[in-house]
């Protein structure tokens, strides 16, 4: 088959592709800009076109997918209507997968790339070769966010936005934290718990739920939807049983969310008869993500720094993060340089935004302006927020805006040897950290 993914450079839509190169299909794709990910499917034998271009689209193609970020006015997306191919969103794609396969998915506001990367790494390393589709790169997987395996297991990060993950049809699914987000599409907190709910109807009579145990929305929909008549059966896991120590001992990630993320695989891991002590030392060797945590030793004209670079960008996130880092390194400087993600986003979730701020134990803390995603964000709410107004709220001597182009000069000028700067966003502000 020749496929065509438009939107590839987006980190769901490049796993599928490679998905289908590893089926012997004729893959190429198209995104607005180049990028480390555009590059490293390029090698790999993808033809990569830069830009959104009808001419990209040519009328032999058996199948056209597209990202969900993708508008309807998208001229590639236009020309396969015009041209009568079959087109298909990314979710749908990716649930015609889940229903071929076993398929473990791992879904939550947090927690899903790292938990589905634990539990990908771990099947692969129990011997059950899977297949895994992550929201992120991993280097046991030749710095991929795919892995093509042979057997009948499926692992995917299975992503809300949109209500994407009602096109899944999984075996088991893991629940690791419910929370208000991504309220541009749903509006309400509500509405987010009931399409979760909805999802979790996907499960099939012998299907397993795993979920975290600690999260009051994931309880709610518990007390509200779930009951011992349900066909499929419910397993949860808790930061207060008996293995958490264990885990947080072994692990050489940090943070009580990261203990939370690998009970849930120990559960799964359980319920497909894996020993434990396989799944301890897999837990154990697991060095962390791309952008999740990544540790890196840099420096500012010539002073030597460590470099944390993280992908939080829910003020949950950052707070569990930031103060993963103290722990992490309590007697030294910590700096942040956080970008928001989503004019939408900050809008709405403001008012937590900057109660994280005032709390967090870090001490400096640079706020960059919000980085916007295209087609995602309203002009009415684009006048209403911005970064200057987030830290005035804020209000603490700490906490600074400094625009983007002028960042890495303050940080060069003002940073120590031997402090740590953390380089927190989902837009484009990891490019900084090679500047270091």
């Amino acid at each position: 088959m020749k496929i065509h993914l438009i939107g590839i450079g987006g980190i769901g839509v490049s796993a599928l592709a490679q998905y289908y190169l590893a089926k012997g299909n004729e893959v190429s794709g198209s995104d607005l800009v180049a990028s480390e990910i555009t590059e490293m499917l390029e090698q790999k034998g993808i033809k990569i076109f830069i830009g959104n271009d009808a001419e990209f689209i040519s009328k032999d193609l058996d199948l056209v997918v597209y990202s969900p970020a993708v508008e309807k006015n998208n001229p590639e997306l236009l020309q396969a209507t015009h041209y009568k191919l079959q087109t298909k969103s990314y979710p749908q794609a990716l649930g015609e997968l889940t229903k071929e396969h076993f398929t473990i998915a791992v879904s939550g506001t947090h927690g899903k790339s790292t938990t589905s990367s634990m539990m990908g790494l771990l099947l692969t390393q129990a011997g059950l070769d899977p297949t895994v589709i992550v929201g992120t790169k991993l280097k046991e997987f030749g710095n991929s966010n795919f892995r093509e395996g042979k057997s009948k297991y499926l692992v995917i990060e299975a992503d809300e936005h949109f209500a994407s993950f009602l096109n899944y049809w999984p075996k088991i699914i893991v629940l690791t934290s419910l929370e208000a987000d991504h309220l541009d599409y749903y509006k309400t907190l509500e509405n987010l718990l009931s399409t979760f709910k909805e999802y979790v109807g996907h499960l099939p009579e012998d299907g397993i739920l795993v979920a975290n145990k600690d999260d009051s929305n994931i309880s709610e929909i518990f007390n509200l939807q779930f009951s011992i008549s349900n066909k499929f059966s419910i397993k949860q896991f808790s930061i207060e049983q008996s293995e958490a120590e264990k885990i947080k001992e072994i692990m050489q990630i940090p943070g009580d969310y990261n203990v939370s993320n690998a009970l849930a695989v120990l559960t799964v891991a359980r319920i497909l008869k894996i020993a434990d002590e396989v799944v301890f030392k897999s837990l154990s060797e697991f060095k962390g993500t791309w952008r999740r945590f990544e540790v890196k030793e840099g420096s500012a004209n010539g002073k030597a720094i460590t470099i944390v670079s993280d992908y939080g960008h829910h003020p949950t996130e950052v707070r569990v993060t930031l103060r993963a880092v103290r722990e992490k390194y309590p007697d030294k400087k910590i700096w942040c340089v956080y970008q928001p993600h989503q004019y939408q986003r900050t809008f709405y979730l403001f008012d937590e935004f900057v109660k994280t701020f005032r709390e967090v134990p870090i001490d400096k803390v640079i706020i960059t302006d919000i980085y916007s995603v295209a087609g995602r964000e309203s002009e009415e709410i684009k006048n209403k927020v911005n970064s200057e107004k987030l830290v005035k709220e804020i209000n603490k001597d700490n906490v600074v805006y400094i625009p983007f182009g002028g960042v890495e000069k303050f940080i060069k000028e003002n940073i120590d040897s031997g402090d740590v700067l953390v380089i927190m966003g989902a837009g484009d502000i990891y490019n900084l950290v090679e500047r270091f």
